[in-house]
């Protein structure tokens, strides 16, 4: 399970982006239980997603597809390109940090607890 910060000024839409992320990216409905909200996608056989304490986080648990890892390379990679590709924007979206954002505050944060 990972952790997410969600930038400031963005807290109070953060169900919204996590619901509009799923089908504006992944082009799927979420099944919604109990404020998580879980699909099936690509080498993903479960991505799960809901907001973290006074939505100021986005809590992320994945499961990967064994089915699309013991494909032969060329058959897996697109699958896997496709899925990694996907599931960076919509973190993109969802906690509005880009993936270079994202890298620094989760380094400084692991600087501070050490």
């Amino acid at each position: 399970m990972q952790e997410y910060e969600v930038k400031r000024g963005n807290t109070s839409t953060l169900e919204e982006r996590i619901k509009a992320g799923f089908s504006d990216i992944f082009g799927v409905k979420p099944i919604v239980k109990d404020g998580h909200y879980t699909i099936s996608y690509g080498s993903m056989s479960r991505l799960e997603v809901w907001a973290g304490e006074k939505n100021k986080t986005l809590m992320v648990d994945t499961e990967t597809d064994a089915a699309v890892l013991s494909m032969p390379d060329e058959q897996a990679d697109p699958i896997i390109l496709d899925t990694n590709k996907k599931f960076r924007l919509y973190l993109d979206f969802v906690t509005c940090f880009t993936t270079k954002e994202r890298v620094k505050r989760a380094k400084k944060a692991a600087e501070k607890e050490e």
